[in-house]
């Protein structure tokens, strides 16, 4: 989706606070339209405590969204869902992919400040007190006749 506010981290992109008839304005529709779009699932309004719908910066954005597919690129309304199926779930691997790269990173500069603070840099993190001088020795186990 391609939109101003696409990606954006403030909590007042995401609030469900414009009523049904501020957000069909602001994405230049009809507030029967989005009720449609309601009952098909592209857009999840939240829900006053009388029952009224309430959108989000981020709803009015995908409700253009949706109709820039649906009239722009002529793809039905079925299309469109699956496609903001899709996107979701792209932006929540990105998102997850991004935190493991955090992760990781962190992991690195933490095994790098543990090397740096060992006796013998360049060797393993864990010494090991003493050397083994076991043998060991290996035989096949034979097949059982049949």
């Amino acid at each position: 989706m391609s939109g101003e506010f696409l990606g954006s981290s403030d909590p007042a992109y995401e609030a469900k606070v414009l009523m049904i008839s501020v957000a069909a304005r602001m994405a230049g529709m009809h507030p029967q339209t989005l009720r449609q779009y309601d009952r098909l699932g592209l857009v999840q309004p939240g829900r006053a405590a009388g029952g009224g719908r309430r959108y989000s910066v981020r709803d009015v954005v995908l409700l253009r969204e949706v109709q820039r597919l649906s009239q722009d690129d002529g793809i039905n309304l079925a299309g469109v869902k699956r496609i903001i199926g899709l996107e979701r779930l792209l932006e929540q691997a990105q998102q997850r992919v991004a935190r493991l790269e955090a992760e990781l990173d962190a992991a690195y500069r933490r095994v790098a400040e543990l090397e740096s603070l060992a006796r013998f840099p360049g060797r393993d993190l864990v010494p090991t007190n003493r050397t083994s001088t076991a043998l060991v020795v290996w035989r096949p186990r034979r097949m059982p006749d049949r």
